[in-house]
This record gives structure tokens, C-alpha cells and sequence, in this order.
């Protein structure tokens, strides 16, 4: 009998077919989750003349989505704990695709804003414990590349949105592009039986068999054996009371994070809400206007890319800078 660290085992794989079958439907989940979230500006234009929206109304709306989010990242984060990544995973998933393809067949203001509101519960704890199931199983060597590329999926969503609604919606009106949210749906059965469980999970649960057959894909080269002794290596306390932030000259690294992380979201929902109706109060047509949306999300794939490369090679601070 053997000792196994699970966590040197991960650490030291080789990326091979578990790793991209993991990277394919991280990236597919994060990718309908940026759609998911684009898509309300892509037709916010077309709601507020249809429903005779005022700019107040009109933010309101866009507002009950990210209050959803607020609160699932919250709830599912501590659920993820108690049931594991990826039980809440094919929770949340469920839940915003539902609910935003549900959105499709909204007739009322207050009906839309009702399933934008349960469909960001499930936008807020989705990616969260998706990256941390990736990062999880991923190589040591490759880790920030792999949750770089994994986080495109969110601004491929964002290009999504205004492509299909420049396709869609003159033959198909608005209602259609919720509709195309629903595809996660029909693969969530196939996803649930591919994705893994995270490694420290199953250890606390004591599913060892489980364990042993995911560390023999995760590296294959090395023999396990139901009789080897499995342990994880501890992870430091997380639950640290807020006033903690502010110990041991913290205080201003937090207020800094806290006040970049604000000026980013802020940047990110209100671009990704108002652009294209900013865009066509300034004379541009609603393609166009769209046209726009597309042109921010590439930006964004290409600043993930290379920043994360160079947060590799110069550390993450001075890019964060």
C-alpha cells in the first residue's frame, strides 16, 4: 500500500484528454453564461419601444438580473461546500437557462423582470464554482492559461448575443434569441456524467473508488490502487470575518481591490446593457448598434489572452496595475 497526495498529483499531470474534455465544457458552460447576461442588451432597444419603457424602467430591469447574481453567488458558493462543484454547477446551469429561455415567452415587464431575477441566481453562482472545479484539476504549469481561455467563453457569449440577434431578430423577433439560451438544457445530461467531482470533496465524503478512477485519467502514466492511502493536502482557513480584510496592512490592498472590482463591473454590466441604445440615440441603425457590442466583446478575448499570458511571466500585480 502507497500513499497517494492527490493534490502533487494534480499538480504535476500532464495535460491530456480528462484536462480538454474539462477546458471544452468549462468553456461551453462560461460561454452561455456571458450570453445569458449580453443578451438583455442586445434587445433592450427593441423592449423599450415595444413596451413603451422609460431609461429608469428600462435599467430596472437590467438591475433584478444582477441583484439574482448578488445573491447566487452568496448562496451557491456555501451550498457548493455541502453537495459539491458539481452538483451546484448542474443547479445554476439549470436555473439560468431556464429561466432566461423562459424569458422568451415573457409578455409583461414584470413577468421578464421576474425570470431575469431567478435566472441570475443561477448566472451569480455559476462561474465561480465552474473556475474553481477547473482550476482544481488543472497542471500547475498550464493553470492560468487554462481559466484564461475558459474565460473567453464569457466574451464568446457576448459576441453571440448581437450575432444572433442581428440574424434572428428581423425574421424571428426578440423572443427568439432567449430561445437559443435553452440548448445548455438537451447536453446537461451528457456534461453531469463527464465532469468531475472536485478531488478534496470526494476525499471528504469518503468516495475513494470514485477518487481512484479520476486521478488514474488525470494522470494516467501513474498506478493507483483501491488499497493506497489517500490524503489532500489542507487548505488555509477561508472563512475570515470581513473586519479580518483590514489586519495585518491589508486596509488599503482591500479598499483597492474593492474599488477596481466596482469600477470594472461597472464599466462591464453598463456597457454591456446601454451600448447598443446609446449607440442608436447617436444615429447608428440597431445592426450597427450591435455591431458595437461585438467589437467590445473581441477586445475583451484579446486583453484576456495576453494579460494572462503576462500575468505568467511578470506576476499578477503589475498587471493588475
Amino acid at each position: 500500500m502507497t500513499t497517494i497526495n492527490s493534490t502533487e498529483v494534480i499538480a504535476n499531470s500532464k495535460f491530456n484528454r480528462f484536462h480538454l474534455g474539462l477546458l471544452l465544457w468549462s468553456f461551453f458552460i462560461i460561454l452561455f453564461d456571458g450570453y445569458d447576461l449580453v443578451v438583455y442588451g442586445t434587445v433592450l432597444p427593441t423592449l423599450i419601444e415595444k413596451w413603451n419603457l422609460s431609461s429608469v424602467e428600462a435599467g430596472a430591469i437590467g438591475t433584478y438580473g444582477l441583484f439574482g447574481m448578488m445573491f447566487g453567488a452568496i448562496f451557491f458558493g456555501t451550498l457548493a461546500d455541502r453537495i459539491g462543484r458539481k452538483n451546484v454547477v448542474a443547479i445554476t446551469l439549470v436555473l439560468f437557462s431556464l429561466f432566461t429561455f423562459l424569458c422568451g415567452f415573457a409578455e409583461t415587464p414584470t413577468t421578464f423582470s421576474t425570470f431575469r431575477f431567478l435566472a441570475g441566481l443561477g448566472l451569480g453562482g455559476i462561474m465561480p464554482n465552474v473556475i474553481a472545479l477547473l482550476t482544481d484539476y488543472a497542471p500547475k504549469t498550464m493553470r492560468s492559461m487554462i481559466v484564461s481561455i475558459v474565460l473567453c467563453g464569457y466574451s464568446v457569449g457576448g459576441i453571440l448575443a448581437p450575432l444572433i440577434g442581428i440574424t434572428l431578430m428581423p425574421t424571428f423577433g426578440w423572443k427568439s434569441i432567449f430561445w437559443f439560451a435553452g440548448l445548455p438544457l438537451l447536453l446537461l445530461p451528457i456534461m453531469y456524467k463527464q465532469l468531475p467531482e472536485t478531488a478534496s470533496y470526494l476525499i471528504r465524503t469518503g468516495k475513494k473508488e470514485k477518487l481512484i478512477a479520476t486521478l488514474a485519467k488525470v494522470s494516467p502514466e501513474s498506478h493507483f490502487s483501491q488499497n493506497d492511502e489517500v490524503i489532500n493536502l489542507k487548505t488555509q482557513e477561508t472563512k475570515v470575518p470581513i473586519i479580518g480584510l483590514f489586519k495585518e496592512n491589508r486596509a488599503f490592498s482591500t479598499v483597492m481591490f474593492w474599488t477596481a472590482f466596482f469600477s470594472c463591473l461597472l464599466m462591464v454590466y453598463g456597457l454591456n446593457t446601454w451600448l447598443p441604445k446609446l449607440m442608436m440615440e447617436a444615429g447608428y441603425g440597431l445592426n450597427s448598434s450591435l455591431g458595437f457590442l461585438i467589437a467590445l466583446q473581441g477586445g475583451a478575448i484579446i486583453g484576456t489572452l495576453i494579460i494572462g499570458r503576462l500575468c505568467d511571466k511578470y506576476g499578477s500585480k503589475r498587471m493588475l496595475v
